[in-house]
């Protein structure tokens, strides 16, 4: 335990090695098929073997693409979402029970409706991405306007602030912490929205490739392809917390929060 306080990132590489190999060794010892589950060593090799090639560059691509486009414009909508209903009650009950309809819906089966209206390729797969990652930077934004605390309201009242300012100043600045988390929330769905967007409309993507290999039973290329996706949520995720602190720092040295 006072191992586990001191280098916590330390022990948890050593448990990675340690299960990596647990799954090398289980694999060897019971004779798995590569096709029901490949070695870790036959994985690296699918992996270098794509990598190498070109193979997977551009479906890495396509997928940071529409991960970058989706995240963008669901985070845009999001936020402007949450701002307008946290302003107005009135354009919260009237719109809040649409949108959370479109949240209930499953989004796998919008895909063949988006596909006929939008075509094959990136703009279906990029609505499927902003239509689920829209929701938590709205929910957070609107929740986040709703609880500014009432005393500083009256404070930016009696200063005669306008909506505007006090928008911008006060509101907006109080609740930077709940909109960064609903974009943390945001950031992991979004690249389950690009892959599960690949799945059916598209022929480029790491989801795409996902079904080319279940197709030509290649389980260690699959393997792969699910290492890059975890890879690039993880980097994605991580470039997000910089982002935040930074942003957090920046308002806090300006005397904003």
């Amino acid at each position: 335990m006072k191992l586990l306080q001191q280098f916590p990132k330390t022990v948890a590489w050593v448990m990675l090695l340690v299960l990596l190999s647990l799954w090398e060794g289980c694999v060897q010892w019971l004779d798995f098929s590569p096709l029901v589950l490949p070695a870790p060593s036959l994985v690296v090799a699918a992996l270098w073997r794509g990598l190498s090639t070109g193979y997977l560059w551009p479906h890495m691509a396509q997928t940071a693409l529409e991960l970058v486009l989706g995240l963008g414009l669901g985070c845009s909508l999001g936020f402007l979402g949450g701002v307008v209903l946290g302003e107005s009650a009135l354009t919260r009950r009237l719109l809040m029970p649409y949108v959370v309809t479109s949240q209930v819906v499953p989004k796998l089966a919008l895909v063949p409706l988006f596909i006929v209206w939008f075509g094959f390729g990136t703009t279906p797969t990029v609505v499927i991405t902003a239509l689920i990652c829209f929701f938590p930077l709205l929910e957070n934004t609107m929740t986040g306007l709703e609880h500014v605390d009432a005393q500083r309201l009256e404070l930016f009242r009696m200063l005669g602030a306008s909506r505007s300012q006090t928008l911008w100043r006060l509101k907006i600045p109080a609740c930077l912490p709940g909109i960064w988390a609903g974009i943390r929330v945001a950031v992991v769905l979004a690249l389950v929205g690009a892959v599960v967007g690949e799945f059916v409309g598209a022929s480029k993507g790491l989801g795409a490739l996902i079904i080319a290999t279940q197709g030509s039973m290649d389980t260690p290329l699959m393997f792969a392809v699910l290492f890059l996706i975890t890879l690039m949520g993880l980097v994605t995720y991580h470039i997000t917390l910089a982002l935040e602190r930074y942003a957090l720092r920046t308002y806090v040295r300006k005397g904003n929060v």
